[in-house]
């Protein structure tokens, strides 16, 4: 926000404000540096799977890290639910946490950690910490069972829960996240971690307090969110009103194969904006379902996309937005529906968003992506008696293409934000597995178009342990990421088993499949869908794709003739770029800032 942006009549003149706005965004990023530094599972400090956030007393969020965008929408429901279970009997040095998807979360493993803040006696706001916990108990090793039929196989939930008084961590908490986790150690590092971040953005708010005044604070608050709010209903006013409308499949839910239908009606009126995912499958029994915090998040994600994908996130931008779903869908589960493999059913909700959002806004959104997180589990147990390993991992793939470019390579799902990738590095020295292969995966091709999707990823794993298996989900195994103008569909997500006699399975949501010494499992995400006609992609540019190894002959035959891939041009072998199959960087610098896209 710009300081011209400042409401007319605040008591804080504009230069104070971009002073402590600028302070805010970096207390949140220190808490997020906090947190990784601290962090003792590679989920957290290599992953990222982390957010942090500052929030009013009425729980609007007012800054957050740039991390995992799925908690962009729970933050100020997790700070409300506290509030209203303990508000009265806050003090400070209190510290409170929950991880229950039925009050504004996500999933068992993201633990939320919420501190009050106080300037002396006063109380001035909260702080939060969200994370993902590596093992919360339950059913399997990493808590996520793919197969599970209740909330009750998927681990420890605490509703909301007072963890430290005076500072001081309760020893009955202590001991009931200890005995009831796989990984005590990772998981009460974790908590400290989040503690230590919680703590330093008191201690921070308290300096602002000191030097400004607390009145001065909580005025920069409400500036903040009030022009926010501004801005966001200038661009939905500037959008055409009407209903727009999509439908989509989720490609199973772990336990059935069948086409799960969803869709959604985006009506724009005027200054605001109402998305209606009425009609959307009931919850089922299985772990794709996701709660109303989560929907939510999948929402403004896909909003702030729209109207600023840049600017730092606070609930103000979110103002002019509303959502509609009954209770019990998939979308909007209730308790006992099992919520483990949220991110996949909240994908979807996002990209029925995108797909009725991207023809009328082509600047901001791309052809349908790779959509599903991908997300791996590898358990078992070490070598020599070290106990058990869990390590979880999301994938990377191909986004569609957009009106003027190519689709992006090898990046992150929507829902997932800043997070990264595993280094091999890290990863071979953490758990007993080999990668072997880390490629763009052009094989499978992406779709085709004016201009083509951009190209999953294969990751290719050798493993070494005696006992271990493997679980997953992967979504869009079936229907293909869409393509717009007539771009064609990119192509799937799934996972292979390759047995040392060259047997192999195929896999997309699994639940339990066991893995021996010599085993490949090759990890294989889809690309992203084409925009505007194959005709129209100018001879130039398949020649290029042709050259890097992108698309053979026969493929740029198939898909865009050959006489248009090679006119007057011979490509011999002399002429053409090995195909790419090197490791690559999974976070690259795509043009035109797709990254930024993906807040």
């Amino acid at each position: 926000m710009k300081a011209s942006d400042v409401a007319r009549g605040s008591a804080v003149d504009a230069v104070t404000h971009e002073i402590l706005q600028g302070k805010l965004l970096a207390i949140v990023d220190e808490m997020g540096i906090v947190l990784a530094r601290c962090s003792m599972s590679p989920v957290v400090y290599e992953v990222l799977d982390f957010a942090c956030g500052i929030c009013k007393l009425d729980g609007d969020l007012i800054a957050q890290t740039n991390g995992i965008t799925l908690f962009t929408g729970t933050f100020a429901n997790q700070v409300r639910a506290m509030h209203e279970r303990f508000g009265p009997g806050m003090a400070p040095g209190d510290v409170f946490m929950t991880n229950d998807p039925y009050q504004g979360g996500t999933h068992g493993c993201d633990f939320a950690v919420v501190r009050p803040m106080y300037d002396g006696v006063v109380p001035v706001g909260y702080a939060i910490t969200v994370a993902h916990w590596l093992d919360v108990g339950g059913a399997v090793p990493g808590s996520l069972p793919a197969d599970a039929t209740t909330m009750f196989q998927e681990g420890l939930r605490l509703p909301g829960v007072r963890v430290m008084r005076e500072d001081r961590l309760l020893p009955d908490i202590v001991a009931i996240i200890r005995e009831n986790v796989r990984l005590p150690e990772l998981a009460l590092g974790d908590l400290n971690a989040q503690l230590a971040a919680a703590r330093i953005a008191e201690r921070r708010i308290q300096e602002i307090c000191a030097k400004y005044g607390r009145a001065t604070l909580t005025t920069v608050f409400d500036d903040i969110l009030a022009s926010s709010e501004r801005q966001a209903r200038a661009a939905v006013l500037a959008l055409p009103d009407g209903r727009y409308s999509a439908s989509d499949f989720i490609d199973g839910d772990g336990r059935s194969d069948d086409l799960i239908p969803v869709n959604l009606v985006v009506t724009i009126a005027g200054d605001t904006m109402t998305f209606d995912y009425t009609g959307s499958a009931p919850a089922r029994a299985a772990p794709i379902n996701c709660s109303r915090g989560a929907l939510h998040s999948a929402v403004k994600t896909i909003f702030k996309a729209m109207v600023a994908p840049q600017a730092p996130s606070n609930d103000g931008w979110f103002r002019p937005v509303r959502v509609i779903v009954p209770d019990g869908t998939v979308f909007s589960a209730v308790k006992p529906s099992p919520t483990g493999w949220y991110y996949e059913g909240s994908a979807q909700a996002s990209e029925l968003a995108w797909k009725a959002l991207a023809p009328i806004a082509p600047e901001r959104f791309s052809a349908g992506s790779y959509t599903s997180l991908c997300a791996t589990y590898f358990c078992g147990e070490l070598p020599d008696g070290g106990g058990q390993f869990v390590h979880i991992e999301p994938q990377h793939g191909g986004w569609g293409a957009t009106a003027h470019r190519d689709g992006a390579n090898a990046l992150i799902a929507v829902t997932d934000g800043d997070t990264f990738n595993y280094p091999a590095e890290l990863l071979e020295a953490k758990f007993p597995l080999r990668i072997v292969r880390h490629a763009l995966n052009v094989e499978d091709g992406s779709g085709a178009g004016r201009w083509r999707g951009g190209f999953g990823v294969v990751r290719e794993y050798e493993v070494l342990a005696e006992a271990s298996y493997l679980y997953a989900s992967y979504g869009r195994s079936r229907t293909r990421p869409w393509g717009l103008d007539g771009g064609r569909d990119g192509s799937l997500n799934y996972i292979e088993v390759i047995r040392p006699d060259g047997t192999t399975t195929r896999l997309a949501r699994t639940a339990h499949h066991a893995l021996h010494p010599g085993d490949r499992v090759r990890l294989v995400t889809g690309g992203g869908g084409g925009w505007g006609s194959p005709e129209q992609r100018p001879p130039a540019q398949i020649r290029e794709d042709i050259a890097d190894g992108y698309v053979d002959v026969a493929a740029a035959e198939r898909e865009y003739g050959l006489a248009a891939a090679t006119p007057g041009h011979k490509t011999g072998p002399q002429e053409r770029k090995p195909a790419i199959n090197a490791r690559i960087s999974l976070i690259p610098s795509p043009p035109g800032g797709r990254r930024e896209q993906a807040r």
